[in-house]
């Protein structure tokens, strides 16, 4: 394995750890009140009409139909994104694909999901869906409504992913029982956050997820968005007990669909620590699948193949939708 040795960073972005030592990582117990949390979110988000308005987008490819979407999510948000759908052949699945905290500027075309109508919401607050006084930028955006669980903005970004499974369903209703869900660092954290109390979600796939074991995401450095959360933390000295709620590593325990998780030993912006929290709750199934990447938000030797082992083995995955 070719972990980074040389960095830029004042602290060690593996931690210490070995592998052995991340696999150990058990999830935290659960915050009284954290199913009835959000259940009551999703029976929220279920009750929204998205009403998706598509129009020509002025992105294209040679092998997808790209269309500009927007839909209403929960307190009335507007969200922005993008749906492809193949040139040739029907639509037989469904993808929910998330961003990173970065945003997103436009859709993946080298998503290897064949015959699927896929969607790629801007999570509330950023890119297309930007919304202030809610910040753009990742410091800003996870301190958004921070002290107010039922405000939080983190729990607003999973009720859009409910409601952009609603908004496929109802412009393709055929494919109940065949969307699934990818999502990546910031993403991957909303995915194993909504993903166990979405039951029409039937796959995920989620790579290098934030969010996982809160307390060891508010104390270990880090260059991603935990370092504004853990400057506020020292003000704010209740702030963890109310971010047990928005575990990505309990919420995973609750997980009942196959998953793929993809999980670093190396990173500077979500500690892998954290990502293997979420990566071990997962039940132990022969569905599920843990990938092992040398580093995430880093260059590394061998990346470029790593990913694409990575990538043929989202393909393998999702053809079981």
């Amino acid at each position: 394995m070719s972990i980074p040795t040389e960095y830029p960073f004042d602290f060690d972005p593996t931690y210490g750890m070995t592998l052995a030592d991340l696999q150990a990582i058990r999830p935290p117990e659960a915050p009284p009140g954290f199913d009835a949390f959000w259940q009551r979110r999703y029976a929220r988000a279920l009750a929204v009409k998205p009403e998706p308005r598509l129009s020509p987008s002025k992105d294209t490819h040679p092998d997808w139909q790209v269309r500009d979407i927007v839909y209403t999510s929960t307190d009335s948000f507007r969200i922005g994104g993008w749906l492809l759908t193949p040139r040739k052949g029907e639509v037989k699945r469904g993808l929910v694909v998330g961003h990173g905290y970065g945003g997103r500027d436009q859709p993946e075309f080298d998503i290897p999901v064949e015959d699927a109508a896929i969607l790629f919401p801007c999570f509330r607050g950023m890119s297309r869906s930007a919304h202030p006084p809610i910040s753009p930028d990742a410091p800003g955006h996870v301190l958004h409504g921070i002290d107010d669980p039922d405000h939080y903005v983190i729990g607003g970004c999973v009720e859009d992913l409910w409601v952009a499974v609603s908004a496929l369903l109802s412009l393709y209703p055929t494919l109940d029982g065949h969307i699934g869900y990818s999502g990546i660092s910031f993403g991957g954290g909303i995915g194993a956050l909504g993903i166990p109390f979405d039951s029409r979600i039937k796959r995920g796939h989620l790579t290098v997820p934030t969010f996982g074991n809160r307390k060891l995401w508010l104390t270990l450095p880090t260059v991603g968005s935990a370092h504004s959360v853990q400057e506020y933390a020292r003000t704010h000295s209740d702030v963890f007990e109310k971010l047990r709620l928005f575990d990505a590593a309990t919420a995973a325990t609750r997980v009942t669909v196959p998953m793929l998780a993809a999980v670093a030993l190396f990173d500077p912006a979500v500690a892998p620590p954290c990502q293997f929290a979420v990566a071990n709750a997962l039940p132990k199934s022969k569905f599920n699948e843990i990938f092992i990447l040398n580093a995430g938000h880093f260059d590394y030797t061998d990346s470029a193949v790593q990913q694409t082992a990575l990538r043929e083995r989202v393909g393998r995955f999702f053809k079981g939708l």
